[in-house]
């Protein structure tokens, strides 16, 4: 029996992507359909490399397509394609597909660890990614990705440190060390809107912007200077780091940026035996998600290779990948990455890709 197309893309019609819940044809999501014999072939284009359900979608277009009679073999190549949110980023003469800046409402609950890292673990699923410092007066970035200084200028551009696959620009490479800022707004504001239009950004994925504690001028600045796809709020367990929290993402719901999600840092330690003391309390970041209607996109366990990762230029998804602090990490930065595309696609309200048989 002569096996078609039709009757491939029949069956692939009803399997569903599990985030945007409609099947891969209606979305377009299938490429390159061969069929040879008794062997199919094809591409599923995923919306972002970081997808954190791409084993599910393999398994399952796999077991559809071996229900099409006279078919004895699949093979699935699993290809993306970021979309763009369709904002406009006027200070920047690249495609930024997407803008996403990770704040919190104070300051010491690694909210640089959690940008870092999280830039890195997109980069390492086969991402574009870039990494603005955008704490200004405390820029920490350099120091947790062991960067000294920027290559040499382009022109007028300032090209971008690289650095575990990600690009990345911060204050901490424009000063001499420990040189104190004693800026006030609109000397931030600028500073800000430079690390836009004057730095030689390549075509982007993903901007990850790590913003300063608190709620003041650069958040605004930023908002203002760089439509945003959306923001992720780091918080601790404890009372008083949520309170802060909700300020924060309070701010981002005012300033009409999408919240993707919460993330809770320094969740538990794990003991040698097994038992997880819940230093700072616990259920924290599970309650604010709650409380605010948004996602908790997980909790990132104590582990002192997180800070002497940082202290070293050495971040732990890259040292110590297997760790249960890296993988936490590499989750959140795969749930991130899924709810920008679909944040991206539902805001276009179109398919994202066009179907090449």
């Amino acid at each position: 029996m002569t096996i078609t197309k039709e009757a491939v893309l029949a069956a692939l019609g009803k399997v569903q992507e599990p985030e945007l819940h409609q099947d891969l044809v209606t979305l377009n999501m299938i490429r390159n359909l061969e069929i040879e014999g008794d062997t199919v072939s094809f591409t599923v284009m995923l919306t972002t490399p970081a997808c954190p359900l791409q084993g599910r979608i393999d398994k399952e277009v796999k077991e559809a397509v071996m229900t099409v009679e006279g078919v004895k073999t699949v093979q699935v190549k699993m290809d993306s394609d970021v979309p763009n949110d369709g904002r406009m980023r006027g200070l920047v003469n690249v495609p930024i597909r997407n803008a996403i800046a990770i704040g919190s409402g104070k300051g010491g609950v690694g909210k640089s660890t959690v940008s870092v890292n999280v830039a890195i673990a997109l980069a390492q699923s086969g991402a574009r990614v870039g990494l603005i410092d955008a704490d200004i007066y405390g820029p920490n970035t350099p120091t947790m990705l062991g960067v000294e200084k920027l290559p040499p200028p382009n022109g007028q551009k300032l090209v971008p440190a690289d650095a575990y696959g990600i690009k990345m620009i911060s204050m901490g490479l424009l000063v001499k060390p420990g040189q104190a800022l004693i800026w006030r707004g609109p000397m931030l504001n600028s500073a800000i809107r430079q690390f836009l239009s004057d730095v030689e950004w390549e075509e982007l994925d993903y901007l990850i912007i790590d913003l300063p504690p608190g709620t003041g001028d650069a958040a605004l600045s930023l908002a203002q200077a760089l439509p945003l796809s959306g923001a992720v709020i780091v918080t601790l367990p404890q009372l008083i780091s949520l309170e802060d929290a909700s300020r924060g993402l309070n701010m981002f719901k005012q300033l009409e940026v999408p919240i993707l999600g919460v993330v809770e840092n320094m969740s538990y330690l794990e003991l040698p035996d097994g038992t997880r003391m819940d230093i700072f309390g616990s259920g924290g970041g599970e309650a604010l998600a709650k409380a605010t209607e948004t996602t908790f996109l997980g909790g990132i366990p104590l582990d002192q290779n997180v800070r002497i990762g940082g202290d070293t230029g050495k971040p732990i998804v890259t040292e110590y990948p297997n760790s249960a602090a890296a993988k936490a990490i590499q989750e959140i930065a795969q749930k991130i990455a899924a709810k920008a595309s679909v944040a991206a696609i539902t805001a276009n309200n179109v398919l994202p890709i066009n179907i090449v048989e």
